[in-house]
């Protein structure tokens, strides 16, 4: 998968919105939250997933892993796009989208 293929997947879901965040492309639900970024320089994107996900996810594939910072917890997990399967993405934006959704419901 390549930095193009990943945008046009995260921008597939209703009422998405992307902007510069810091040295990436930040997706978010507009009006609600970020859910994934992508650092095209580095062929890595930052999904934001729930801790159970975070764990299933890092399990089936070597190139995600877990955020290496303080905000691991809330951070989600870093996917290396250019060794990854788009629909492996495409699950991982989906759950991080729909968790966006789930959360700005319950509030």
């Amino acid at each position: 998968m390549h930095s193009g293929e990943f945008i046009n997947l995260a921008l597939s879901f209703p009422g998405i919105i992307s902007r510069s965040h810091f040295d990436r492309t930040a997706f978010k639900i507009e009006g609600k939250r970020i859910f994934a970024t992508l650092h095209e320089k580095n062929e890595s994107a930052n999904i934001l997933l729930s801790l159970p996900e975070q764990k299933l996810f890092s399990e089936i594939h070597q190139s995600i892993y877990p955020i290496p910072n303080k905000w691991v917890p809330m951070a989600g997990l870093l996917f290396e796009i250019n060794k990854l399967e788009r629909d492996v993405a495409l699950e991982a934006l989906r759950s991080a989208y729909e968790e966006v959704l789930k959360k700005n419901t319950n509030k």
